[in-house]
């Protein structure tokens, strides 16, 4: 190896192509291959999300309606029959809580959860939540077990 033959590594060199807005000589002078006016043309110019060159954009094009309370509370539901399916797999045992339902991948961390009352339940479980409904509590409180409101 000597000074004639020295090449850059592979790929660390990227070929920059040719430099905009440089003068008139280097063939890509005065607009910088941008056109002739209009918003493309300027500085800063940046294309809005949804923006349909002055066109009345589809999201306020579609009517609106109805009404969206922003204190409404989202409930991740399980059912009884789930419940059922996790004791006969032995990965709970004799109570449920939040921590036993998000270990198993039934909920999220920092959901609230509603149980349900499909499906039958067979084992004795001390269970705590945010809600149930009135035939999960009954169903639950029939096998001998405990249904906890949080």
């Amino acid at each position: 190896m000597d000074l004639s033959n020295l090449k850059p590594a592979e790929g660390s060199v990227k070929n920059q192509g040719k430099r905009l807005g440089r003068g008139q000589g280097s063939g890509k002078g005065g607009t910088a291959a941008r056109g002739h006016k209009g918003a493309k043309s300027r500085s800063g110019y940046s294309k809005k999300i949804g923006f349909e060159g002055g066109q009345m954009p589809l999201q306020r094009r579609v009517p609106k309606f109805g009404f969206t309370n922003i204190n409404r509370k989202e409930y991740q539901g399980i059912n009884l029959d789930t419940l059922q399916l996790l004791v006969d797999d032995k990965k709970i045992k004799e109570t449920v809580d939040l921590d036993t339902l998000f270990i198993n991948g039934l909920t999220g961390k920092n959901e609230l959860v509603k149980i349900m009352g499909r499906g039958e339940l067979k084992a004795k479980l001390k269970v705590s939540a945010h809600k149930f409904t009135a035939s999960a509590k009954a169903a639950i409180e029939a096998v001998g077990g405990e249904a906890v409101t949080l």
